[in-house]
């Protein structure tokens, strides 16, 4: 049996039982899938929690469903991706893989290499909705946070406290495998940079914040394949850590 269709909602779209879908995601169960009252549907909430529920009115402008029971799905480890924004769909390439990789959070970084440095509004709005979308696709437990675009000094500037690893991608690092088994997080930092990556300056402050520089093996690669590979090996990595076969 085919699992039900899944549906992204805020927290104001839920009142007890009672969710209400509204917007693109209304427009979607109606219009696209011509779903009717009576269809099972999960909805996923902004704290992470999974909804089984039930449609019970499919009006005009909304779409009423009734929950039957609730699932909290959180990630073992929670991956924050802050890169380095690149030109057009190459980051939009990015933000869906990070998301089918398991981040938690993608923080867009400007640099000093950085060749868009105006990140507009409706930029950061696309990335959510390629979040949302790519989230409902790959069944990931939540939806991936997307911040606004912060500057590289405020990156390095956050307190690094304990239970966070905060990794930076640089050519003379150690493998991204070591550095996770050595510290074994409850939330990890993963900074990619831009095309010809960070700075030396850079590099030396964020090593001074307690970042540990890692390496993506002997290979040149373009940004969003670099931000791909590091996901997956520290993902691979936290596998190992939990138990994973």
């Amino acid at each position: 049996m085919s699992q039900p269709r899944r549906f992204v909602i805020d927290d104001s779209g839920l009142a007890g039982a009672v969710a209400t879908l509204t917007g693109g995601e209304f427009h979607h169960l109606r219009d696209v899938l011509r779903m009717r009252a009576g269809d099972e549907v999960t909805i996923i909430d902004g704290r992470g929690q999974e909804h089984h529920a039930r449609l019970r009115e499919i009006g005009r402008d909304s779409a009423t469903a009734d929950i039957i029971a609730t699932a909290t799905r959180v990630a073992p480890v929670e991956i924050i991706l802050a890169a380095a924004v690149i030109k057009g769909p190459r980051m939009d390439f990015m933000v869906e893989k990070a998301v089918e990789l398991g981040a938690t959070e993608l923080w867009p970084i400007v640099t000093a290499r950085t060749q868009v440095r105006d990140i507009r509004a409706d930029r950061i709005a696309r990335w959510r909705r390629l979040a949302v979308a790519a989230a409902k696709q790959s069944e990931a437990p939540g939806v991936m946070m997307v911040t606004e675009a912060i500057m590289f000094d405020r990156l390095v500037d956050s307190t690094i406290v304990a239970g966070v690893t905060a990794l930076i991608c640089d050519a003379g690092g150690i493998p991204i495998r070591r550095a996770i088994g050595v510290t074994k997080p409850s939330r990890l930092i993963l900074a990619c940079g831009p095309e010809g990556g960070f700075d030396s300056a850079e590099l030396a402050e964020a090593t001074r914040a307690g970042f540990v520089a890692v390496t993506l093996g002997p290979n040149r690669m373009r940004s969003e394949t670099a931000a791909i590979a590091a996901l997956s090996i520290a993902g691979a990595a936290l596998h190992e850590l939990d138990g994973g076969d």
